[in-house]
């Protein structure tokens, strides 16, 4: 991988960083970001907590410590609470410091609650998800259409930043155009002034989760639960080259070939309609 990566010249006038790294088959993420490395021990602690979060998502700090003890893990809640914190856990009443929203911060209203949504591009939802690998571990994140649940742009990092994020949404837009509405939690990255200003530059209505309400973002949930138990639990991904592949795979299975109960048995790409075609094509 770190030899692809010098075969980029960000500063070569004729193709752009992202055209570079796409026809050497590495997200631009992979220029600056190599996945966080930690403990096996940690790392097998995380992968266990990442696969309970699914089956009870209501458990908070004293739950998943006592449980862990249960398995026989010897773990105390100050450990437990650093994992978690890592992995990015959101119980449904309270969240871990990742995603609570720094002080300065301006929190939008929530605006989906009880809104119809009926078109493609109405209604767009972002969140981070943690992903374990052999070595270390890295972040997803990825923007939703809840229409059709088509995935219209994703990234890899191992941080967690506002920057970052900014990026991503940009680059969705640009592929997709701009959404009526655009959904995520309160974390700091969202709250931020440098990714609240992309949205407003593009007229774009901001709606927040509720503070400590994970389910108010339950289409995303759901595609972090498919994306783990149907690829990254199953493959254990060995470093960041392989992990993007796969995802890159991942994702064009889930738009044009993956049928959803919730949409007639459709694919995302056949509900989202032009401007996913659009997308595949290009």
């Amino acid at each position: 991988m770190k030899e692809r990566q010098q075969m980029v010249d960000k500063h070569y006038p004729v193709l752009s960083v992202s055209k570079q790294c796409d026809l050497l088959e590495i997200h631009r993420s992979g220029l600056y970001y190599s996945p966080v490395a930690e403990r096996m021990e940690n790392l097998m602690l995380m992968r266990l907590i990442d696969e309970q979060y699914y089956k009870t998502p209501f458990y908070g700090l004293r739950k998943v410590t006592a449980w862990l003890q249960s398995q026989g893990h010897k773990v105390n809640k100050k450990r437990v609470k650093r994992l978690m914190d890592l992995i990015g856990w959101q119980t449904i009443f309270r969240k871990p410091r990742t995603t609570i929203a720094a002080q300065n911060h301006k929190v939008y209203p929530y605006l989906l609650k009880n809104l119809p949504i009926e078109r493609a591009n109405q209604v767009w939802a972002m969140d981070i998800s943690y992903v374990p690998m052999k070595t270390g571990f890295m972040y997803l994140t990825a923007i939703i259409d809840l229409h059709s649940r088509y995935v219209v742009h994703w990234s890899l990092s191992n941080t967690m930043t506002a920057e970052w994020c900014a990026e991503v949404l940009k680059e969705a837009i640009i592929e997709h155009g701009t959404p009526a509405i655009f959904n995520t939690d309160q974390g700091s990255q969202f709250t931020s002034e440098v990714f609240t200003k992309v949205l407003l530059e593009h007229n774009i209505q901001i709606s927040m989760d509720g503070k400590g309400r994970a389910i108010d973002n339950i289409f995303i949930e759901r595609l972090w639960r498919s994306v783990k138990y149907e690829d990254i639990y199953l493959k254990c991904y060995e470093d960041g080259l392989t992990l993007y592949q796969g995802m890159k795979a991942y994702f064009k299975f889930y738009n044009q070939e993956r049928l959803h109960q919730s949409l007639d048995y459709e694919t995302p790409a056949m509900r989202y309609g032009a401007g996913g075609l659009t997308s595949i094509a290009a």
